[in-house]
């Protein structure tokens, strides 16, 4: 298995070491991780092609926030809490819809798609009352090759597309901005701490014990690097016919891509971003990942698929691409069904008295990456030791 590891300019004594088993349930820790981790990061939302007329909305909801991206009537993608300033109301309920105007079904404030308040029954009952001030609470939004991100808080940090920097060439010719939704988002809440999950997704050493199925596809080709803000994974698909039914017939039907280099046709590649989200790019299609925290030990995963439109596919191989599809479903449903145990067995065995920290490879860089931005963003994590409850550092 290939690594390759950040740059560190100075070594940490508590570099080669897990972050401490107590911050995987603490909720003072927890705290401090909604305030100090993601209020400030980057989330997606929805591709560009999920909102492509005036008046379509797609929401995300996390950290006690909702938030509501919507196309104006200029084109223009905004992004807002999904409050009503009046008295506090959620404003659209579900996941996505489309609408002329954003009206609050509570007392019938009306929002302009652009955010601006337009109405109010009875406006002249609020005597010191100031229209313009009371549109609705913009939220950060960025656009990365066609996916959509929204942060609660700017604290300086980079855009994604600066997180994205130096594998911007590798993923170029996958035509992200040109996807299209395939099926819809599918929940799934999980019974672990959200650092669970994405210490499992970036570890590449589990793959040979736990995965027989990536271990036939892949063999010993796969490998793990980690950027300042983004972790990689890669592998590709052995000659060797697997002995099982959908690896076997995946391998067979994948058809060749006519816009992807001869390296990238029966390559899978992997992009965790800080810190929770992710793209899983297949020869077929491309999904996208993202474990939501919940509470100190609960967390929701959110994920979809999208692919090109069928123009790009021709006739004679639309069929192979589809069973494609069908078949790397197949497979990463039983890889989910693995890596589920995996967590949960982990989550469990952290509430031992018995384990505190444990040791890490210098091939696990991309873990070792991430414990050391934790310590560095919640110094408490130094610690070996659950503090006194109520530490509570999320300011």
């Amino acid at each position: 298995m290939a690594t390759k590891a950040a740059h560190h300019t100075m070594t940490d004594p508590l570099e080669g070491w897990s972050l401490p088993a107590w911050t995987y349930s603490d909720p003072d820790f927890f705290k401090a991780e909604k305030e100090r981790i993601f209020a400030p990061s980057w989330q997606v939302v929805c591709h560009e092609s999920d909102v492509p007329a005036v008046g379509d909305w797609h929401t995300l909801d996390y950290l006690d926030e909702s938030v509501i991206v919507v196309r104006g009537v200029d084109g223009t993608l905004r992004a807002f809490t999904n409050v009503c300033r009046h008295r506090g109301s959620r404003l659209v309920d579900g996941a996505s819809g489309c609408t002329k105007k954003l009206v609050c079904p509570y007392h019938a404030w009306v929002y302009d798609l652009d955010g601006r308040l337009s109405g109010v029954p009875d406006s002249a009952s609020y005597p010191a009352f100031e229209r313009a001030r009371h549109g609705l609470s913009p939220v950060q939004i960025d656009v990365w090759r066609g996916f959509i991100f929204v942060r609660l808080v700017d604290d300086g940090g980079p855009s994604v597309g600066e997180m994205m920097a130096p594998y911007e060439a590798m993923v170029a010719p996958y035509r992200f901005e040109e996807l299209g939704a395939l099926g819809r988002v599918t929940l799934r809440e999980r019974a672990v701490n959200w650092k669970n999950i994405g210490d499992n997704y970036s570890d590449g050493l589990h793959i040979p014990v736990a995965h027989p199925g990536l271990t036939r596809l892949f063999g010993r080709s796969y490998g793990v690097e980690a950027k300042a803000s983004v972790d990689r994974m890669w592998g590709d698909l052995m000659d060797a016919p697997s002995r099982n039914w959908s690896e076997r017939m995946y391998q067979k039907l994948l058809p060749p891509v006519p816009h992807l280099p001869e390296g990238r046709q029966r390559h899978w590649l992997y992009f965790k971003l800080w810190p929770n989200v992710a793209f899983d790019i297949y020869p077929d299609q491309v999904d996208f990942m993202q474990w939501l925290p919940l509470s100190a030990t609960t967390s929701l995963i959110r994920e979809i698929s999208y692919v090109l439109p069928d123009a790009y596919t021709p006739g004679e191989t639309r069929r192979e691409m589809r069973a494609a599809r069908y078949l790397n479903w197949r497979i990463n449903r039983q890889v989910n069904t693995e890596d589920t145990a995996l967590i949960t067995r982990v989550q469990a065995g952290m509430a031992s008295r018995s384990f505190s920290i444990g040791p890490l490879s210098d091939k696990e860089v991309c873990l070792r990456h991430f414990c050391a931005r934790i310590r560095h963003i919640i110094p408490e994590a130094r610690s070996e030791h659950r503090p006194a409850p109520g530490w509570s550092p999320a300011a």
